[in-house]
């Protein structure tokens, strides 16, 4: 398996020396990936009916600019988008910015997570329809490879057209992985027909055994074979469910052991991941406490080997 760390992205704080430290100190410990998160808005709970974790108090960096400065910092790190909001964007911008990213770091450092996302002021602050987000971001996809495959496309959907025009440069590959997360059904066959993988953002309880086995049914009925579609599972250090946000208990703070890690590590084996993540967020921990914990995950995994 491949095992990556989720960029503490609204506790590591503005320091751009403290975010270039955990960078090279994940790059340094021989983890294989780096996944940064996507919000441009934040909104107030008071206010708004939101039903996502967070809300205008977690800061977020935006995706594809931190992943230009990783990109100069970092040597053989892959760096994850897990997930940006691409239905709440324009598809051109975004391929052409996970372009540059992708030359930035010299081809095959890029793997580009898209999802629907839950936050209906983001989009409506940002001038997107919140209700036709599913089906945009299919033809979304359609779209972005075809523009990292070709100088010049011709493309007429509902959402976007482009006669004649292309963006240049080019990713190195004339392509990029485009992994997927989410956890509502139609996401979850989405993916299954048309990703190259899935963020799973979910425990392997009896319910994510669940899950799990009916997208490999769906990966089935589409036609598709189980090993040309990746799974990356997001294990938390403390007791803190990955979508806990601004929800959390003080009990969620406390670290789980290495041991039960390791356990959780070994269901998701079997049921087929072939990534994982460590997450570390949610115990108020400083940059510097980020990266030990980052640490011990890392031994704790080196040892089941």
């Amino acid at each position: 398996m491949k095992v990556g760390a989720i960029f503490p992205i609204t506790e590591i704080g503005t320091d751009p020396v403290a975010i270039r430290d955990y960078a090279q100190a994940i790059e340094a410990m021989g983890y294989d990936h780096l996944v940064v998160f996507d919000h441009v808005l934040g909104a107030d709970p008071g206010k708004h009916e939101l039903w996502g974790p967070y809300t205008h108090e977690f800061q977020f960096h935006e995706p594809f600019v931190l992943m230009g400065y990783l990109a100069g910092l970092t040597q053989r790190l892959e760096l994850a988008t897990g997930i940006v909001i691409a239905p709440q964007r324009q598809t051109a911008l975004l391929a052409k910015q996970a372009a540059e990213v992708d030359i930035l770091t010299g081809g095959n450092r890029l793997r580009l997570g898209l999802g629907i996302g839950w936050n209906q002021v983001e989009y409506q602050c940002l001038g997107q329809d919140f209700t036709t987000r599913g089906k945009r971001i299919e033809e979304q996809i359609a779209l972005l490879k075809a523009l990292w495959a070709d100088d010049l496309v011709t493309f007429e959907g509902r959402w976007d057209t482009v006669i004649d025009a292309g963006i240049n440069p080019l990713p190195v590959n004339k392509s990029i992985p485009v992994w997927m997360g989410g956890w509502a059904d139609a996401m979850v066959r989405r993916i299954a027909r048309m990703g190259d993988g899935w963020f799973a953002f979910f425990r392997p309880d009896d319910d994510g055994k669940r899950t799990m086995d009916q997208f490999w049914g769906y990966v089935e009925d589409a036609g598709r074979r189980r090993e040309d579609i990746g799974v990356e599972a997001w294990i938390t250090v403390n007791n803190a469910q990955v979508l806990a946000g601004w929800n959390q208990k003080p009990e969620d703070k406390l670290e789980r052991s290495p041991d039960e890690w390791c356990a959780e590590i070994e269901t998701w084996k079997d049921l087929g991941a072939t990534h994982l993540a460590c997450w570390t967020m949610y115990a108020d921990y400083t940059p510097d406490q980020h990266i030990e914990a980052a640490r011990r995950f890392k031994e704790a995994v080196d040892g089941m080997s």
